[in-house]
């Protein structure tokens, strides 16, 4: 391939920030968060108002992407199972075809990713107060600061001193926030604790009219949320308040497993604002009401969740205003994801996992200068599954035949007609297993979302999308809607056989859980 056709590709910046809700996004509504720096790229270019996942839990998701494949495909169904290593990924396909590429942040699976000619990746989870990466010599370091500050002065660093301006680049900049425990930058905990969120409608949900796995899940605010690693109230505080406090398990991982890390300077920042949760904490909690108990917690989790997303912004913000100045922007696609989903009191709950909408639904915004109009809202179903091989064509690299999505290429230029998908396929399997969210699978399309529940339970769940957004009634029973389930049934069926999904891998993969006994309720 001749030079001159390799420096008129696109270059690629690919950032993704881990369980960003699209709540939390300002570009979808304002009513939580204020994030400008990411909005400019729908401004600039389109945002997606239907973009899904395939599976709502990290690994699954990135494995997805990476590959273009459903994840019992890839083999990587939920956070426990591994990934086929013989599977090509995407970042694999652009290096061979000339592109450098890179990678630095959250991969959250295996140490070594192929096709990157360099990274510097989070062990894990990893951990925002001066975090370890994993670099390309397989050595573990230590950087002093906090974690997203950190991955994009790793991104910058890249592009301005080991970028090859001859070639053109695919780089994932990928960022740990705003993931379980929320620990904001010490300026953003000061700030972000001083404010006051609005509460979703959905906040005290009964589950009335839902089915069992709503009722059982393990995801709720007040009881299921942890005092330490999530609220950030002592573990010295509980210990203190003895009796007055219900039995919630306080895990090995839990406030001093992250604030641990904190060094002296960084802990005087910390300490006024954890002081005063916990003098709020001691002196209120006894007498409130249960219903004031969730009030208070959804707040901490909002003041925490959304201080480290502010902080995420200011970042993407500075990558973009290299691009700007280093006269890059023109030719280089950025597109903005999260791995899934999040609850943000919705239902009462925070996590992910299902396929209802909070979790389900993830933003996506691309900006491609010259070929996006910029501005484009675009609410046709598409999924994670498309990215790679959006990203594929749009660098005139072939896509492998056994990639499973469909290039978002006709939407992002306007040949909406070219675009023919009505519904997306979801399925979810880690269960039995922390926050026990029975494993189902679905059909969604822009009027209806139909769910199966199985393995412990044989339950159907219909959603009108339409009528009832917030998915509060399930109609499955109603007989005015026999018509729509027996096509969607229908509709189901021929997803899972394009997709290669049946009830036999089902019950392999339950045995496979039980052989290996993977019936981990653990944090």
């Amino acid at each position: 391939m001749k030079e001159d056709s390799i420096k008129e590709r696109p270059n690629i910046l690919f950032i993704m920030s881990d369980d960003h809700a699209y709540q939390a996004l300002s570009a979808y509504s304002d009513k939580l968060i204020s994030t400008p720096n990411i909005d400019r790229i729908a401004k600039e270019g389109m945002l997606f108002t239907n973009a899904s996942v395939t599976n709502s839990i990290c690994a699954p998701s990135r494995a997805t992407i990476l590959t273009g494949k459903h994840t019992h495909i890839n083999g990587k169904i939920d956070n426990r199972t591994p990934f086929d290593t013989t599977q090509v990924t995407f970042p694999q396909l652009f290096q061979k075809a000339g592109y450098q590429t890179a990678m630095f942040g959250k991969l959250h699976f295996g140490n070594n990713p192929k096709g990157v000619d360099e990274f510097m990746i989070l062990p894990g989870q990893g951990f925002y107060i001066n975090p370890d990466f994993i670099n390309k010599k397989g050595d573990t370091v230590r950087i002093d600061g906090y974690v997203t500050d950190i991955i994009t002065d790793l991104t910058l660093n890249w592009l301005q001193t080991e970028r090859d301006s001859t070639r053109p680049f695919m780089m994932m900049y990928l960022h740990k926030a705003p993931h379980r425990p929320w620990w904001p930058s010490p300026e953003k905990f000061a700030e972000f604790s001083k404010k006051k969120f609005p509460e979703p409608e959905s906040l005290f949900d009964d589950y009335e009219n839902r089915g069992t796995a709503a009722k059982t899940a393990e995801m709720n605010l007040l009881t299921h949320m942890m005092y330490g690693h999530d609220s950030k109230v002592f573990p010295e505080t509980l210990a203190l308040m003895g009796k007055v406090m219900p039995e919630v398990p306080e895990y090995e991982n839990s406030f001093y497993g992250p604030y641990g890390r904190a060094n002296a300077e960084q802990k005087a920042k910390y300490g006024p604002v954890l002081d005063s949760i916990n003098v709020d904490f001691k002196k209120n909690w006894p007498s409130m009401t249960d219903r004031e108990k969730m009030q208070w917690k959804y707040q901490r989790y909002m003041q925490d969740y959304l201080g480290t997303l502010a902080t995420v912004d200011e970042n993407v913000g500075r990558v973009l205003n290299y691009l700007d100045e280093s006269g890059l922007t023109d030719n280089t696609i950025v597109v903005y994801t999260s791995d899934q989903g999040f609850y943000l009191g919705e239902h009462g709950w925070f996590d992910k996992r299902f396929a209802y909408n909070e979790s389900f639904k993830t933003p996506l915004l691309i900006r491609w200068p010259n070929v996006i109009k910029p501005g484009t809202t675009e609410e046709e179903m598409v999924q994670n599954l498309d990215f790679a091989q959006t990203l594929l064509e749009a660098a005139g690299i072939g896509a492998p035949k056994d990639m499973q999505g469909e290039s978002l290429i006709p939407l992002l230029k306007g040949n909406k007609e070219s675009w023919t998908r009505n519904g997306v396929y979801y399925h979810y399997y880690e269960y039995p297993a922390v926050h026990m969210v029975k494993r189902h699978y679905a059909i969604v399309t822009k009027e209806y979302k139909l769910i199966h529940f199985y393995y412990d339970v044989d339950e159907w769940e219909l959603y009108d999308r339409k009528k009832d957004p917030n998915e509060m009634n399930n109609v499955y029973d109603d007989p005015e809607y026999s018509d729509e389930i027996a096509l969607l049934k229908k509709e189901l069926e021929e997803l899972r056989k394009k997709y290669k999904d049946s009830d036999e891998l089902n019950e392999k993969f339950i045995q496979q859980y039980k052989d290996n006994n993977w019936i981990d309720r653990g944090y």
